[in-house]
């Protein structure tokens, strides 16, 4: 069979692979000038240092078969990411954690006391949060959510933690432990090569064929047998009910001697 696999990052490279592997024919095109998408890195041509263009990524997973499918494309450095953030001039770990609780409230809690404290300054008589600043006061209480969520949050998102889903603070842990990794995956790390030549490894078959610049037109949906769309989602829909609001972030690149 013909497949058309619309966007080169990760799941239309590792998608492209099995099925070229399967024995189909496989063209993969992207509307950028590289593949790789939002991982695509590059050696900065004035420093030679490994530039994440769109942002860092960290590789994290607890799938072993995950990690060793990676490792086949491409050779990863161990790298544990530990957060720091600042609030009324202290230095703060993040997640929160034991550490962050008992430097916060200046007391030297165990956890089981720790798990007590969150729990009564926590506001109870939120039974359904229905926004992410009932989840955090739910959770955390007002002093934590002011501290180390509220103007977090309106920097990433760019809007009031009012309009935002209850369901995303879900993502974010608070430990009672003295674990500051910011991840719990088993496997964790960096490629030492950068991402593009992990995709471009991926990518490399023969039944594979690749063209970029190349925006997806619907009258292409004639010509193959399947078409597999791994871009926005609002995109293929040709934001018919408007433009999702995608988190963002504008870049601004220095270089100090």
């Amino acid at each position: 069979m013909n497949f058309l696999i619309v966007g080169a990052g990760f799941t239309g490279a590792v998608i492209g692979r099995e099925l070229a592997e399967a024995g189909h024919h496989v063209k993969l095109i992207d509307q950028r000038s590289h593949i790789a998408g939002n991982c695509f890195t590059k050696r900065d041509e004035q420093t030679n240092v490994m530039e994440h263009v769109y942002g860092p990524h960290i590789f994290h997973t607890s799938d072993e078969e995950v990690w060793e499918y990676i490792n086949k494309h491409g050779a990863f450095m161990p790298y544990i990411n530990r957060v720091k953030t600042t609030y009324q001039n202290q230095v703060y770990s993040l997640p929160i954690n034991l550490h962050t609780i008992n430097q916060f409230y200046k007391k030297c809690f165990n956890p089981t006391q720790a798990k007590e404290w969150i729990s009564s300054i926590a506001d109870q008589s939120i039974e359904e949060p229905q926004n992410f600043q009932q989840q955090a006061l739910k959770f955390v209480g007002k002093d934590l959510y002011e501290a180390f969520f509220k103007g977090y949050t309106k920097k990433q998102w760019g809007c009031d933690p009012t309009e935002l889903p209850a369901s995303i603070l879900k993502r974010l842990p608070v430990r009672f432990n003295y674990d500051d990794n910011y991840f719990s995956h088993k496997y964790q790390g960096i490629p030492k090569d950068g991402y593009t030549p992990i995709i471009e490894s991926i990518i490399t078959h023969e039944q594979i064929e690749i063209q970029l610049n190349t925006s997806f037109n619907k009258k292409l949906l004639e010509q193959y047998d399947h078409v597999i769309w791994t871009g926005q989602l609002d995109q293929w829909f040709e934001y018919s009910e408007g433009r999702l609001g995608y988190r963002t972030l504008d870049f601004e690149k220095h270089i100090t001697e």
